[in-house]
């Protein structure tokens, strides 16, 4: 008995050999090895279309192999799943001694990182004691936790295969066996193929050719199994006939160090084409176009393969390209429990209940189809509580109940009432299939497939923590909760029929299709950078290797692996291969080209190259109209000639029947501001009464007094923001000054009064935030009142050392509505309309009728006299106006009063009283009487003209200097193109 090896490059024919002999061996019951389960099931479809049946042998992978060997010993102990073996690690790391890692231990990463170097070790066939170090340590508590538990790991029952294997003359019947796909060994596989080769007739498929640097990274891996299978080498010469001349050639030199320039002269002929793009989306977009163009053309989905450097960083992109084009497609591997709807809405539940999860938590589960709630009762109590920023779980809980007339919520109650929290576990996720998919008819559709793979997984982790439970082990809800998270469930496999393959370079060297697409050949993704265990680095690996001689530790160069792994995807196709590169990031910033790409294109003329290099810039934003895959991308196609050349765009909309979509899309940024609807304007023109901050919002953009004063669009989420600092701020102060009098005994602050006045100001500010209605936060709360609290103490230090002797008689004084004083319920008449508002402080004369107005700022900004006139601000002015004609008082001035930063205290005062009766403020802010009330009577017919414009429905995108203010939000609704 021995070992035979077929080596060879690829399309040599190897792999077909090796199936031939394994279909003339069927007599003896041979087992073929493959590398992964996916394969079992192609492969055996592709045997039975060359024999028409098969009634003998066996197809499998090395580790149902090892299952096999293991468990027809008599001393095979259960084998702990990964859940279970996870469990065992976070045991065993509470039991070691951790020295230097215990600050490192409390983190998840820490037992994942540790639970893979503990699996590379035992594949290595190392045990404990020939170790050193802390990692000896944790290797030998593990394996002892086992010993208690009376289990194996999946490692411990390969190597218990390999031994008996080796050990035992009854433990194989000599059936041959058989494999191929197979580059890297692990010490245990060695072992296993090295046992089985003085057993029976063992044929390995390697490929490999001595000194091409394309095959460096199997170098050992072919030595070592050149010396078992000595004499018994079979090379098999190259067969370029196989493949279209482009390809063969690329086969036979990619990465060779010797090249015939003659060669270069290979027409490439349409087999090889290159593709570069900017940013991952655009690039896969012009990847989703060729792929309609393929299938339309009729290549059949299943013979077309995407081929990614790593397929979870393509996920997301692919979905979105792929998707939005229609291009079928099955993404090959496993995806986490929380990538699927079911898994998503099953954990934001289970953290809600069992992790003191808030308000998200809760409301992404009842939101979801699997709640058996009516989505939009759902989006009104959410409503609800987002408007008082209702986010704790007990609130969110209490508010929710109260909210459905006191009924509870079922899920939760599900989850409350089971006796075990894995029975909670359970219960609940048959709950969430019936909610969402009913008992009337089975699910359908690849989301209902999707949903059913993810409760078979989570079914079969609830029996795994159920077994651990049966041996003896102990869950906490957050261990269940980790566990749940680790889950992983079985996409849509690939080779399905009229579906694009999705596949990493890994499990594509073992396929066959007529095109292929290999992605990610720009510099950083391919060659991909190495990744090192934090326990078990390249050098202790190989210091192992070196000592021990069967633990195969040693990894090949990563950028050697890559090389290889790019030669097999670039081998793959029959056909046709497409190379695909991003040129540009998504911001426009140039990437390097992977020295992968440059090898392929260095191949071949320059010429043939540049005629098969098809490029989308960043700015390509559609495709040409004659190659737009889909109605939704001409149209956009026919939208953006419209700049170049209008006439031909309207007559291919007049053709398609797309004019009105045309216009509006040429319309979308120029649409007429002005108010026309009669009912619209007949209100308006009714209207009598107009606010002082309406009109000043209004002078900033008659677009944002439209949008915000007439549509009035709220958001749903309450938050801390100025407005809210802004009104317990004024709360507080009005609260203050009225309460002054009676608590100090004066009217006028000074400063032998502070101290009491801070003591004052506190109550006050406690009696402002107690009247907040938004629920905060501890930290929202004290964040909110610690900041306005220093604010005001400063303000009022300010006041104490002011020269001002006017009093502050009046407060929050409003006029021109129903709730205002009899005597200024009229407002004050400007003519054609009466004014409005709110004067936050009157300070008065003691001894006259004169005073002035104050205008608290919650911000750091006071307007001094010119810019109020320059910046139309017309609260000061036109306060002016009230105090004089509606209060009855004579106006010395009004100023605005910053309540943070510097506060500031800048305003419009009349000269005449700088110095009996407003000193102390600056200079240029004091005018004669002339420029006073000639301001005040210009900022009254600024006011008029803003009236007379909103009745007429004069609307118009007119932000104040000709630029939106960078804190607008409201540009999407006025529909404004932006810089």
């Amino acid at each position: 008995m021995a070992l035979t090896l077929l080596a060879g490059p690829a399309n040599a024919g190897k792999v077909a050999l090796l199936l031939e002999r394994y279909l003339s061996a069927l007599a003896d019951e041979p087992f073929l090895i493959v590398p992964n389960r996916s394969d079992v099931d192609r492969v055996e479809r592709e045997l039975l279309a060359s024999s028409g049946a098969l009634l003998g042998g066996e197809i499998g992978t090395f580790d149902d192999l090892f299952r096999r060997l293991a468990r027809d010993g008599g001393e095979h102990r259960p084998v702990a799943t990964d859940a279970q073996r996870a469990l065992i690690v976070r045991r065993a790391l509470g039991e070691a001694r951790l020295n230097g890692w215990t600050r490192s231990a409390r983190f998840a990463g820490f037992a994942d990182a540790l639970s893979s170097a503990l699996g590379e070790l035992e594949s290595g066939l190392v045990d404990p004691g020939e170790l050193e170090g802390d990692l000896a340590g944790l290797y030998a508590e593990y394996r002892a936790e086992l010993d208690r538990l009376g289990l194996w790991d999946r490692d411990l029952e390969r190597r218990a295969a390999a031994e008996r294997l080796a050990g035992e003359l009854g433990a194989w019947e000599r059936r041959p066996v058989f494999a191929y796909g197979f580059e890297d060994l692990t010490g245990a596989q060695w072992a296993l193929l090295e046992a089985l080769a003085g057993r029976a007739e063992v044929t390995v498929s390697l490929p490999y050719e001595p000194g091409r640097p394309a095959f460096a990274s199997l170098e050992r891996t072919a030595a070592d199994l050149s010396s078992l299978a000595r004499p018994r080498i079979e090379e098999l010469p190259p067969r370029p006939e196989v493949r279209p001349p482009a390809l063969a050639h690329l086969e036979r030199s990619l990465f060779s160090d010797e090249r015939d320039p003659d060669e270069r002269g290979v027409a490439l002929d349409g087999a090889l084409r290159f593709f570069e793009g900017a940013g991952r989306r655009g690039v896969l977009e012009r990847v989703a176009e060729e792929l309609l163009a393929l299938i339309r053309s009729g290549t059949p989905p299943e013979e077309i393969a995407l081929v990614c450097p790593r397929v979870e960083r393509y996920r997301a992109p692919l979905e979105t390209a792929l998707g939005s084009l229609g291009v079928p497609y099955a993404i090959e591997g496993r995806i986490r429990f929380d990538q699927t709807e079911f898994g998503r809405a099953l954990l934001s539940l289970l953290r809600f209940a069992w992790q003191g999860g808030g308000r998200g938590m809760l409301y992404g589960f009842l939101r979801s189809p699997y709640s058996g709630l009516a989505r939009a009762s759902v989006d009104w109590i959410e409503g609800r509580l987002r408007g008082r920023a209702v986010e704790t779980g007990e609130r969110t809980e209490e508010e929710t109940m109260r909210l459905r007339d006191g009924h509870p919520l079922p899920p939760l109650e599900l989850l409350r009432k089971a006796q075990t929290p894995l029975a909670a576990l359970r219960d609940l996720s048959r709950f969430m299939l019936r909610a969402a998919h009913g008992l009337e008819s089975p699910p359908v559709g690849e989301e209902s497939r999707q949903n059913l793979r993810a409760f078979e997984a989570l079914t079969r982790l609830v029996d795994e923590l159920e077994g651990w439970l049966a041996l003896g082990g102990s869950l906490t809800p957050d261990e269940i909760v980790a566990a749940v998270e680790r889950v992983s469930v079985r996409a849509a496999g690939a080779g399905e029929a009229g579906r694009v393959d999705v596949v990493d370079l890994l499990r594509a060297r073992t396929r066959r299709y007529e095109v292929v697409f290999v992605l990610g050949l720009e510099e950083g993704t391919l060659p991909r950078r190495g990744e090192t265990s934090p326990f078990l680095d390249e050098e202790t690996a190989r210091e192992l290797d070196s000592r021990l001689r069967r633990s195969r530790l040693a990894k090949p160069d990563a950028v050697a692996r890559d090389r290889y792994l790019f030669y097999t995807a670039c081998t793959r196709a029959t056909r046709r291969l497409y190379l695909v590169r991003e040129a540009a990031n998504d911001e426009g910033g140039p990437r390097e080209a992977s020295p992968f790409w440059d090898e392929v294109r260095d191949l071949f003329s320059e010429d043939e190259v540049r005629r098969t290099t098809t490029r989308r810039p960043l700015s390509a934003l559609t495709w040409p109209v004659e190659q737009a895959p889909t109605e939704r991308e001409r149209l956009r196609a026919v939208a953006s000639l419209a700049a170049l050349d209008e006439g031909a765009s309207r007559s291919l909309a007049q053709a398609n029947g797309w004019e009105r979509r045309l216009d509006r899309a040429l319309r979308a940024f120029e649409r007429p501001t002005r108010l026309t609807h009669p009912l619209v304007l007949e209100e308006l023109r009714a209207k009598t009464s107009f606010g002082v901050t309406e009109l000043e919002t209004f002078a900033d953009c008659s677009s944002i007094w439209f949008v915000d004063r007439l549509i009035g669009p709220r958001t749903i989420d309450q938050v801390v923001d100025p407005r809210l600092r802004g009104q317990v701020a004024h709360s507080a102060l009005h609260k203050f000054f009225a309460g002054v009098p009676k608590r100090l005994g004066v009217e006028k602050l000074g400063p032998e009064q502070l101290d009491d006045a801070l003591e004052f100001v506190r109550e006050c500010l406690a009696e402002a935030m107690a009247g907040v209605r938004m629920e905060l936060t501890d930290l929202q709360r004290r964040e909110l009142e610690q900041g306005l609290l220093r604010d005001l103490e400063a303000f009022l230090r300010d006041e104490a050392a002011s020269e001002l002797q006017l009093v502050p008689r009046r407060f929050e004084v409003s006029f021109g509505s129903e709730r205002s004083a009899q005597e200024l319920q009229r407002g004050l008449d400007l003519g054609t309309f009466t004014l409005s508002g709110k004067i936050d402080r009157i300070d008065l004369d003691p001894f006259s009728a004169r005073g002035i107005v104050q205008d608290y700022k919650s911000g750091k900004t006071a307007h001094s006299a010119a810019q109020i006139e320059s910046e139309l601000k017309l609260q000061i002015p036109l306060y002016m106006l009230v105090l004089r004609d509606l209060v009855g008082v004579e106006p010395l001035g009004g100023i605005y009063r910053a309540l943070s930063g510097k506060r500031d205290a800048r305003g419009l005062l009349r000269a005449e009283a700088k110095e009996d009766g407003v000193p102390g403020f600056s200079r240029n802010d004091y005018l004669d009487e002339e420029a006073f009330w000639g301001q005040v009577d210009r900022a009254g017919e600024l006011a008029r003209g803003f009236v007379e414009r909103i009745r007429d429905g004069d609307v118009r995108h007119d932000p104040k200097g000709g630029d939106c203010p960078p804190w607008c939000e409201l540009w999407r609704m006025c529909r404004v193109r932006r810089p």
